[in-house]
């Protein structure tokens, strides 16, 4: 027997049986699946249907080898969109995968009973079945592991925005307090935040408080030294407040120019000198 006989034969058994493999897929899957809701189990079976629909139909083209080919386009799609789904949802990649991998044994089944009296038959038919569905598994990891690298890119960015809050203090007074490590991706985050805030208030002072900071290195000195220079070039005036002993002899040992910056050891001193320069100093002493 041909490879193309072979796959005919076998999609002409999937279409005949779909309703029984489906099923038994299904009853299988939910087994499985004990911590399942309702709803959950209906989105399951939902889906079980929709892939088997469209794996059938895709066997017709005889390509049972190459997964890549266009006649397998809509099962990649389906499971790209299944896989994606799961990630959102928590579920693990062996979870996902299983949910192809599943498919093996009411199929086989199914094989055993049309090639019971041709055993070589039924060996290649067995041995193309599962390496197209091992193709299958393998891609809805592929396609896991993107969808999770993406949650967890975006939970990144999430965090470093909330890490960098730009507060209003005053009319015209911004101020940016600083906690944790600064590393060039969360300090590009800080220029961001605090020139786009200036924009949106049109304030004149942004105090920088880096009191929570354990360490600066050339890097991150560097670019606060830029955010200052941005933020001027916008209209506004830093104050750097904060600056802890062992900071202090970092800057200094690394040479970094603050002699045109004002510093303040503390927020609170920070603050008195912006209402200030703002005009508001009977406010500050009140």
């Amino acid at each position: 027997m041909t490879t193309k006989d072979n796959a005919a034969r076998i999609s002409q058994l999937i279409q005949e049986h779909e309703a029984e493999i489906g099923s038994q897929w299904i009853a299988q899957l939910e087994a499985l699946t004990v911590r399942g809701t309702a709803s959950s189990k209906a989105q399951l079976r939902g889906h079980c249907q929709q892939f088997l629909a469209a794996f059938a139909a895709a066997t017709r083209a005889g390509e049972l080898e190459n997964v890549e080919h266009r006649s397998w386009d809509e099962v990649r799609d389906l499971l790209a969109e299944i896989s994606s789904s799961r990630a959102k949802s928590g579920s693990t990649p062996s979870e996902t995968a299983t949910f192809v991998f599943s498919l093996k044994q009411p199929i086989f089944a199914q094989m055993t009973a049309g090639f019971g009296g041709e055993p070589e038959a039924l060996a290649a038919a067995s041995w193309s079945i599962s390496t197209l569905l091992d193709k299958l598994g393998l891609y809805t990891i592929e396609v896991f592991q993107k969808a999770k690298d993406q949650i967890i890119v975006r939970q990144q960015q999430e965090l470093l925005e909330l890490s960098t809050p730009v507060v209003k203090l005053w009319n015209g007074i911004l101020a940016l307090p600083l906690i944790g490590t600064l590393d060039s991706a969360r300090t590009q985050v800080v220029m961001e935040n605090i020139l786009q805030k200036i924009v949106d208030t049109g304030a004149i002072i942004a105090i920088i408080d880096i009191t929570g900071v354990p360490t600066v290195d050339t890097l991150v000195a560097q670019h606060l030294m830029k955010t200052i220079a941005a933020a001027r070039l916008m209209g506004a005036d830093c104050i750097i407040s904060g600056i802890r002993p062992q900071i202090a002899q970092t800057i200094v040992h690394l040479g970094v120019n603050l002699e045109d910056v004002m510093t303040k050891a503390t927020l609170a001193d920070a603050f008195v000198v912006a209402l200030e320069r703002t005009g508001t100093a009977l406010v500050a002493k009140a």
